[in-house]
């Protein structure tokens, strides 16, 4: 009987717990498996080689952003691949760690955990969740771009910034977006999760 109590009791809460745990395992299951070393001449996943998606995403979003400050500052130069530089002397090096892979992979295994809404049947939800996770993907793709427009356009003039803007700014603002595509699934697109 107590435990029926209980149940009740947690019901509403039952989504957002499964949310913060779900994301402190895929968060800590990818520190503990995903190694690399700064500059990303090696990643590597279980001890497996996985460098050329980290090397593609880094290229081309140092590609990406280096575009859009220069639609802004003409500047800015890129130094190789990776590296967007100012005449002031400051720049940006945009590593393996922010290509955006691993909050891909904590949005796929956010929505993969989400319950299934009262639809019948129940695959319902599962067909919501497979177009709904690439709609992710592209969110965190954008976010990401901007995110490191926006760190390199300030610390053009302001290079002392760069740690606020990007351990903790910006990380949880992406963390934030996160959440807030979670709701919109959870509360709009899950099927009949209004009648919950």
């Amino acid at each position: 009987m107590k435990f029926h109590s209980l149940k009740r009791q947690f019901e509403p809460y039952i989504d957002i717990i499964i949310f913060m745990v779900t994301l402190l395992v895929a968060n800590y299951f990818w520190k503990f498996t995903m190694k690399g070393d700064e500059y990303g001449d090696l990643v590597t996943w279980f001890g497996l080689d996985v460098t050329a998606p980290f090397e593609f995403m880094s290229c081309h979003i140092a590609a990406a952003v280096y575009w859009l400050v220069g639609l802004f500052r003409d500047t800015v130069y890129m130094v190789g691949e990776h590296t967007i530089r100012f005449d002031s002397g400051s720049g940006t090096t945009i590593i393996w760690g922010c290509s955006g892979l691993k909050q891909m992979f904590i949005w796929m295994c956010l929505i993969l955990t989400v319950r299934s809404g009262k639809a019948k049947p129940a695959y319902v939800t599962w067909l919501h969740k497979l177009w709904f996770i690439p709609v992710g993907w592209i969110c965190c793709h954008a976010f990401n771009i901007l995110r490191i427009f926006l760190i390199s356009l300030f610390i053009e003039f302001h290079p002392g910034w760069f740690p606020i803007l990007h351990d903790y700014i910006f990380k949880y603002a992406f963390y934030a977006m996160l959440f807030g595509l979670w709701v919109l699934f959870v509360e709009k697109i899950r099927p009949n999760a209004s009648q919950r």
